[in-house]
């Protein structure tokens, strides 16, 4: 039976890298952007865009085009939030709007999605949250980017949880970092390619289980620290 694949952000970067992964592997690509681009139009079975996540109504839209398509007995396979916002405060340049504008975008609409979705993760369902090394309070060593930082170590408290909510369940949650990946989040000042981290994050994923559930990995494998 073909797998399902629902990627977040998945227009540009390392979601439209995602979704050319899977669809090359014949799994059936749902991809959920803000705005959707000939590439991902091209690749993907199904593109849900002009949806701002954050918005609660996004989240009824997603579910009533997937009981279109899925039926209400269908099964995500791989749920992957990938879908994130970077932003860098410090001391002298403090930005509390734009913080609680990361923890909505970071933390609370990867753990909206999976919720919402959570009828469709069945036995042997995986979810995938794209998280950073940022997150990591153990790795902090340089400080600032607060938004940052503390909305990915929230994803990755939520991600915890999840994992052991979800495991009666059968399914498993990774917590994958990419990298520092050649997009426009940063520039473009990364140090791998989106395509590279794709290829990490699939095997994450495909390494998956519910033994290894709740784990926080970079997308080579390495296991990080909270």
């Amino acid at each position: 039976m073909t797998k399902v694949v629902l990627i977040t952000g998945a227009n540009r970067g390392i979601g439209l890298e995602l979704s050319r992964h899977y669809a090359a592997q014949d799994c059936e690509v749902i991809a959920v952007c803000r705005e959707s681009s000939d590439e991902i139009e091209e690749l993907a079975d199904q593109v849900l865009s002009g949806l701002d996540l954050t918005d609660d109504q996004s989240t009824d839209v997603i579910l009533q085009l997937l009981d279109i398509t899925l039926g209400e007995n269908g099964k995500i396979d791989v749920l992957i939030n990938n879908a994130g916002v970077f932003h860098n405060e410090t001391l002298q340049d403090m930005d509390l709007d734009g913080i609680r504008m990361q923890f909505e975008v970071n933390a609370i609409t990867p753990l909206k999605i999976t919720h919402a979705l959570s009828p469709y993760l069945k036995q042997g369902s995986k979810v995938a949250n794209i998280t950073s090394r940022m997150g990591s309070i153990e790795d902090n060593g340089s400080g600032a980017y607060y938004g940052y930082r503390a909305s990915k170590a929230a994803l990755n408290a939520f991600g915890k949880s999840l994992a052991i909510d979800l495991k009666p369940q059968g399914v498993s949650v990774a917590l994958v970092h990419p990298g520092f990946v050649q997009t426009r989040m940063v520039g473009f000042g990364g140090d791998i390619s989106p395509q590279q981290a794709a290829t990490g994050i699939a095997q994450r994923i495909e390494e998956l289980n519910l033994d290894n559930s709740g784990g926080f990995w970079h997308s080579n494998g390495e296991t990080l620290p909270w």
